[in-house]
């Protein structure tokens, strides 16, 4: 019995389905679909979330013969989503009006954080306070809220996991502009969580 044939690479099936290769496009779409969704849904909503796939792998299927490889297949794909969803979203203009900008740490003028040290250690008690399932729902929305340019980035990189070189590449920025946007995010995303727990109380 003979070895199983191994599956062809992405770059293999991106030059067959830009060549004309319905085949080898619908294998991208079943190898991509489940992350698109899934990232469909964290950047806008589960009702959007199947029109973003679609018009995501209308776009990729027009635009197949422009991709050269310069980075993975997957990432360019994401980078696609992460487009679709934004305009979707803007076209929508669904966002909550509440900024987490109130919930970044703040300094006085002596770049001394403002905050007490009791008000300092209460993120760390999170997960003792709050159930995992209420900590999730509150990090949902919060990541709801977040700007675009915050929301993205950490969305690809904390809950897609992607590297940062990838997310870079994606959101067609640097590296150190991921790290200081993802910083960002999940400073606001953990001061509104534990501005729930405080309102919460013991």
């Amino acid at each position: 019995m003979g070895a199983p044939l191994a599956e062809p690479s992405d770059e293999t099936l991106a030059a067959q389905a830009a060549a004309g290769d319905d085949h080898a496009f619908e294998t991208i779409v079943e190898r991509y679909q489940g992350r698109v969704y899934r990232l469909a849904c964290r950047l806008t909503s589960d009702t959007e979330a199947p029109d973003v796939l679609q018009d995501t792998f209308l776009q990729v299927y027009r635009h197949l013969p422009e991709f050269r490889g310069e980075s993975r297949l997957g990432t360019w794909i994401y980078r696609v989503a992460t487009n679709v969803s934004l305009m979707r979203r803007r076209a929508s203009a669904r966002r909550p009006t509440e900024s987490l900008e109130a919930f970044l740490p703040r300094f006085d003028e002596q770049g001394t954080h403002a905050d007490t040290p009791e008000r300092l250690t209460v993120a760390s008690a999170v997960e003792a306070r709050l159930d995992r399932e209420t900590l999730a729902r509150h990090a949902r929305a919060a990541v709801a809220r977040l700007p675009d340019l915050y929301r993205e980035a950490f969305v690809l990189r904390d809950l897609e996991e992607l590297p940062t070189a990838e997310v870079a590449a994606a959101l067609g920025v640097t590296p150190a502009t991921v790290r200081q946007r993802v910083h960002r995010a999940r400073l606001m995303v953990r001061g509104y969580v534990q501005d729930v727990m405080e309102r919460r109380g013991p």
